[in-house]
């Protein structure tokens, strides 16, 4: 096997799960759900990216077959190249996807109380919602999950991980708990997410801390 259909070969094997897993869960749920709901759905929207580049990866791997195998050495990096750039334009929806494939929304026909995909952006994904009061957000590993705040102790900008994001959709309120990258201490304020930046508020009630609290460990890891 050349070093070209060694690379589809993986590359089809991981992103052809990726691309069955949103197909199917658009086939399961689409007789379900409202069509501008589902039209809603990042997944639904992007799923176009993938299924271009899974057309590509078959292309290239044709072609680099019909040149034969001497033509296919000298030309393999050319159809590497090619593929790599595809998935470098199209990082972000790409990432989105594999975000939508483990995020609690992917088959979810329930109607929701909660932002869902208007609340999403780059590196999250629900990882727990009861459908009523209380849904979560997690962050994958990636610059997405960090953030940049003024210490009000030092004055100084320290940068937070952020471990995850809950919604209280019984009182309208949102929540942060992050994680200071040099010392490890853990906050919980209040979010709210606005353009052109995103807010933050310090949190006076001990009920509301509770809960937020109570919420993000109650998550299965």
């Amino acid at each position: 096997m050349s070093k070209t259909e060694q690379f589809i070969s993986k590359e089809k094997e991981h992103y052809g799960k990726l691309y069955s897993t949103v197909e199917f869960a658009i086939d399961e749920i689409k007789n379900f759900v409202d069509k501008n709901t589902l039209k809603s759905r990042k997944y639904y929207t992007r799923q176009g990216v993938l299924e271009k580049y899974i057309e590509l990866l078959d292309a290239s791997n044709t072609d680099s077959k019909q040149k034969g195998f001497i033509s296919g050495l000298f030309e393999s990096d050319k159809y590497i190249n090619l593929l790599n750039d595809y998935k470098k334009d199209h990082e972000e929806e790409i990432n989105q996807l594999i975000n939508c494939s483990k995020c609690q929304c992917l088959k979810c026909i329930s109607e929701c109380k909660f932002d869902s995909c208007r609340g999403c952006s780059n590196g999250k994904h629900i990882v727990d919602c009861d459908h009523q009061r209380t849904s979560i957000y997690f962050f994958d590993s990636s610059k997405y999950s960090e953030l940049n705040l003024v210490n009000n102790n030092t004055g100084e900008e320290d940068t937070y991980t952020i471990l995850a994001i809950i919604q209280d959709a019984l009182k309208d309120k949102r929540y942060i708990i992050i994680e200071n990258s040099s010392t490890n201490e853990r906050f919980i304020l209040y979010y709210y997410p606005r353009l052109p930046e995103d807010d933050y508020g310090e949190i006076s009630s001990e009920e509301d801390f509770n809960f937020a609290a109570e919420a993000y460990e109650g998550v299965e890891r």
